[in-house]
């Protein structure tokens, strides 16, 4: 039995710590963006918002499990997939925003306009990542920038800064 263990296992004493160390340098880089797209997909603000620190976190967790598989996938993309379907299974409990910019809307189309327009995601990439057609995908992400502009105060002359491209302008 030591003869197997030793057989498989050898010396890799280095390769748990080398992995640990890739994935805290992917951490370092990316939790950052990766925690603002779930603070706008829980519709919470960025003072308040451990709704969106769990499900990050539970994303992670599920990176560093699949660490070693990934072979060449780019673990961002892996993350932001499995952020998003994790917001989709359980958007029901996020119906209601607390005070976030994308708080009035629906958390299909929060998830719709993150992945399109914060995380630049491609429509046909979004359309298969949602399982959605992209025409379905279009038309979500077009109601969403219409109840955007249209919640502005034209009072102050601007809308919500979180999002870039038209959203933000």
């Amino acid at each position: 039995m030591r003869d197997r263990q030793v057989g498989r296992g050898g010396d890799h004493g280095g390769e748990p710590r080398r992995r640990t160390r890739q994935f805290e340098a992917f951490v370092a880089g990316a939790a950052g963006r990766l925690l603002h797209a779930a603070t706008l997909l829980t519709a919470e603000t960025r003072a308040r918002n451990p709704r969106a620190q769990a499900l990050l976190t539970a994303s992670l967790a599920h990176t560093y499990a699949h660490w070693d598989r990934l072979r060449g996938e780019d673990p961002y993309d892996r993350t932001r997939a499995d952020l998003a379907a994790r917001f989709a299974r359980a958007a029901w409990r996020h119906h209601r925003g607390r005070g976030g910019v994308l708080a009035a809307l629906t958390p299909q189309e929060r998830l719709v306009l993150v992945l399109r327009l914060y995380e630049g995601v491609a429509e046909e990439q979004t359309a298969a990542l949602l399982g959605l057609p992209e025409e379905r995908v279009r038309a979500v992400c077009a109601r969403a920038v219409a109840a955007l502009r249209d919640r502005r105060d034209p009072r102050a002359g601007s809308g919500p800064r979180d999002l870039p491209g038209e959203v933000a302008s």
